[in-house]
């Protein structure tokens, strides 16, 4: 459905003009966006006609969608304003700026940890559908570029008269930053588990909403600040992180940026990095090889003399990942050498900050398979997924799912066409315990390799065995 302006959208055509787009390729790109995101949309080149030449307005995510098309095309973000659409259904641009004030950086955390409750509440996927389509890795480059130039703020003692809702004074101390610690605990080990849209891990933005927000907006010391907004941020790149797993990949973007914002008032420039490499994962992932590499290196360069031999390995691995996306394998070998350099240097006693308790010689062995499957070397792959897959499954299932499936492409890879249909199912029984998008996606990946030996019985096999989990929407 549309509604119409008065008179033609003229900045919509200009832009169109300056993207070099045509009517019926913005269309198809839209079209392709809503697909990504569950939607069935059937727009075609008249649509746009009448978008740009009557000044009619769609409705939904639609203009979110048409937005993020150009801005694609373009290499940048592009605001509705830009398009003459920004009287459209509205979707607060929430979480993307990083403010250099600390108040406003309060204020833009708290904006959006209330706005993803009222996605929730809204119903049809509420504020993240009509967001849909909206990620771009270039709203990563003033965030990465601000922390690397000043990673601490002088201050963030906090006298607030009234706390909201209440109206009496909320004051701040470290019992109630401990509470938060916790419930990120608690929620690391859910996701491992159970996958970023079990239910248990959607309570994460809940917890942002009902605890972290009042007490971010409440009196604090310099101290106890410091450890809040640490807390904090810890909990935020949690809540991106299982956005991130179940497919919200616009979602994890605002709550990456605040989160490294909160560390940079936490002062806690290791966090900063850990916050910085799940944007180069996520990077990564959808296909920016480049920058996963740029925000890699970001994570690097604040942390030399800094973060522990364990700490400096992991964010190394992540710069191998991008590297290897990118098709670099010199670069990649280089920092997979780095990274298991590092690793050695490790020791019990070391003073390693408790989000980094995943990361071992399994999870090196695993992210390294992943580098040499984009590398497309199978030899290696299959090596070091073995390694990968000698750990316990108990704690973390989805790592070992994902393990299942990337040791499957290499079997397959090799030759071995009924070793990587047992690995496949293995890893399908897995990935139906947890709630997974990125999981599922890896299996629809490995079934899609598996499409020339599709008469194969253990083909056919596999592939019934994974409709279930196929059809179970993301």
């Amino acid at each position: 459905m549309s509604r119409e302006q008065r008179g033609p959208n003229d900045k919509l055509g200009a832009v169109l003009a300056l993207a070099g787009i045509s009517n019926a390729g913005l269309a198809r790109r839209v079209n392709d966006l809503g697909a990504q995101r569950g939607l069935t949309l059937r727009y075609d080149k008249t649509s746009v006609a009448r978008w740009v030449s009557k000044g009619m307005v769609p409705q939904g995510a639609a203009p979110h969608l048409i937005a993020a098309a150009i801005g694609q095309k373009l290499g940048r973000p592009v605001p509705l304003h830009e398009i003459g659409l920004a009287d459209a259904d509205p979707a607060p641009e929430v979480g993307l700026a990083f403010p250099r004030d600390v108040g406003q950086a309060v204020r833009s955390a708290t904006d959006l940890y209330r706005l993803d409750l009222a996605g929730r509440r809204a119903g049809s996927g509420g504020i993240w559908q009509s967001l849909a389509g909206s990620f771009a890795v270039s709203a990563y480059a003033t965030p990465a570029s601000r922390w690397l130039i000043t990673p601490a703020d002088s201050s963030v003692a906090r006298d607030a008269l009234l706390s909201e809702g209440t109206g009496a004074p909320l004051k701040v101390g470290h019992s109630d930053v401990q509470k938060l610690r916790e419930a990120a605990e608690d929620a690391r080990r859910w996701d491992s588990k159970y996958g970023g849209g079990d239910w248990r891990s959607s309570m994460v933005p809940e917890c942002l909403r009902v605890e972290a927000a009042p007490l971010l907006l409440g009196s604090y010391s310099d101290e106890v600040g410091r450890a809040l907004f640490g807390a904090s941020a810890e909990l935020t790149r949690l809540a991106g992180w299982m956005a991130f797993d179940t497919g919200q990949q616009e979602a994890a973007q605002r709550y990456y940026i605040q989160a490294l914002r909160l560390a940079r008032a936490a002062a806690d420039v290791p966090l900063g990095g850990y916050v910085l490499a799940s944007m180069s994962l996520q990077a990564t992932y959808r296909g920016f090889g480049d920058e996963g590499v740029d925000l890699a290196q970001a994570a690097l360069e604040r942390n030399r003399g800094l973060a522990t031999a364990r700490t400096m390995s992991f964010f190394r691995l992540v710069e191998a990942r991008a590297h290897a996306r990118a098709s670099d394998a010199h670069a990649a070998g280089a920092a997979l050498r780095s990274a298991e350099g590092w690793l050695e240097r490790a020791r019990d006693g070391d003073n390693d900050p408790t989000w980094l308790g995943f990361y071992g010689y399994d999870r090196f062995a695993a992210d390294a398979a992943e580098c040499y499957r984009d590398l497309k070397a199978p030899r290696q792959v299959r090596r070091f997924t073995e390694q990968a897959l000698s750990r316990p499954t108990e704690e973390f299932v989805r790592s070992h799912g994902l393990r299942l499936v990337v040791s499957a492409v290499a079997e397959l890879e090799s030759g071995n066409l009924d070793a990587a249909c047992e690995q496949g199912v293995r890893a399908v029984e897995v990935a139906g315990r947890i709630s997974s998008a990125r999981t599922t996606e890896y299996v629809k990946d490995l079934l899609h390799r598996l499409e020339p030996y599709g008469d194969e019985p253990r083909v056919v096999e596999l592939r019934e065995r994974a409709r279930p989990l196929l059809m179970t929407p993301a």
